[in-house]
């Protein structure tokens, strides 16, 4: 695959059904290795075990984020979450499946939207600034 950042569905098994992951995560290629930006429905998963690499999470509040290493797409990637939701924690096990069919045919990066870095945000931004900064000169 092209190195880019991809947005790709997902199909998960395994735990109880009451927390799952949202779908679609983005899929980052870079260098040939692929990481996935998982977000847990829930605040409460504190570690995930992928290929015995213990994750941390990658934010400190909201529903839990983790960046993990996907090795293959449309196979199962087998993954353990810690959560801290029950009386003590927990190492819960699923499958993780990124479907292959969801990313673009033509197997170019999607543009990420402006939080990702696209260089078109900042141009837009950057254009909106230079014309408050003109709009405050010509009323001075």
């Amino acid at each position: 695959m092209t190195d880019g950042v991809y947005s790709a569905a997902i199909t998960m098994t395994g735990g109880t059904g009451r927390a799952y992951i949202v779908s679609p995560v983005q899929l980052t290629v870079s260098g040939g290795s692929m990481t996935a930006r998982v977000e847990w429905s829930s605040p409460n998963y504190d570690l995930m075990i992928v290929d015995g690499k213990e994750f941390l999470p990658v934010n400190e509040s909201g529903n839990s984020v983790f960046e993990i290493p996907v090795y293959t797409l449309d196979e199962p990637l087998s993954v353990q979450a810690e959560t801290v939701a029950m009386s003590e924690p927990h190492l819960i096990d699923y499958e993780i499946t990124f479907d292959k069919s969801s990313l673009p045919a033509d197997n170019t990066a999607n543009v990420p939207l402006i939080a990702g870095g696209s260089a078109l945000g900042v141009v837009v931004i950057v254009g909106a600034v230079i014309a408050v900064i003109k709009t405050k000169k010509r009323k001075s």
